[in-house]
């Protein structure tokens, strides 16, 4: 009993040999080159920056 779970439970930790998706990578990649612009969108307006509204004049 004791001899099949340590079997089972070496199984499960060996990396597997498949071979990864290029596509994963891809995704991964644009994920985090998403979150490095938001960043620094972030980094450059700041917390106390406002945009005011312009006036807006009425033609007669």
């Amino acid at each position: 009993m004791a001899h099949t779970s340590i079997t089972k439970a070496r199984n499960l930790l060996t990396p597997s040999t498949s071979r990864p998706s290029p596509y994963a990578a891809l995704g991964a990649a644009a994920l985090a080159a998403m979150a490095a612009v938001l960043m620094a969108g972030v980094m450059v307006l700041g917390p106390g920056v406002r945009f005011d509204e312009t006036a807006v004049f009425a033609q007669p």
